[in-house]
């Protein structure tokens, strides 16, 4: 299913199951004005397409006391396979990243770092980011307030 594929029913139940992903069918349905039959088969061609590819909680970082969100570039001294393979095996065992993005551009990696406070931060960056073999520098951006978040993937 290409996107060219997908019509405005598809899209509005991906926009209402990327909204709350334990949606009934019934609430869908009567949303999109369609029975629940119809509407589970389209479910059911979105996730088996891989236009669905999960269903997951979203947790409320500040509700857990995790306050500090950073993110930061991680510029490497090599851009060979190996390296970032190693960097990234590295950073997949750090609870701190929350996300990690491979970036084209100046820098290599954009993590988005969430920690209790400024000092867990640090404590992070000294104790783990900059230990870690190949890195050669690092930038950090506090973020005051997040502005948006989506889980959808309509352009």
């Amino acid at each position: 299913m290409s996107l060219a594929n997908l019509d405005p029913i598809d899209w509005r139940i991906l926009d209402l199951l990327s909204k709350d992903g334990r949606m009934s069918l019934q609430e869908i349905s009567q949303t999109v004005g369609l029975s629940p039959t119809p509407v589970s088969r389209r479910i059911r061609q979105l996730e088996t397409r891989g236009i669905i590819s999960s269903y997951a909680a979203i947790i409320d970082e500040a509700a857990l006391g995790y306050d500090f969100s950073v993110f930061v570039s991680v510029q490497l001294s090599r851009q060979v396979d190996q390296a970032l393979v190693e960097f990234e095996k590295a950073i997949d065992n750090f609870p701190e990243v929350s996300d990690c993005w491979l970036m084209t551009g100046n820098r290599d990696y954009l993590l988005r770092v969430v920690t209790p406070d400024l000092a867990s931060f640090e404590a992070f960056l000294t104790g783990k980011l900059t230990k870690v073999t190949g890195v050669s520098n690092i930038e950090s951006s506090v973020s005051l307030r997040r502005v948006k978040t989506s889980q959808r993937g309509r352009p």
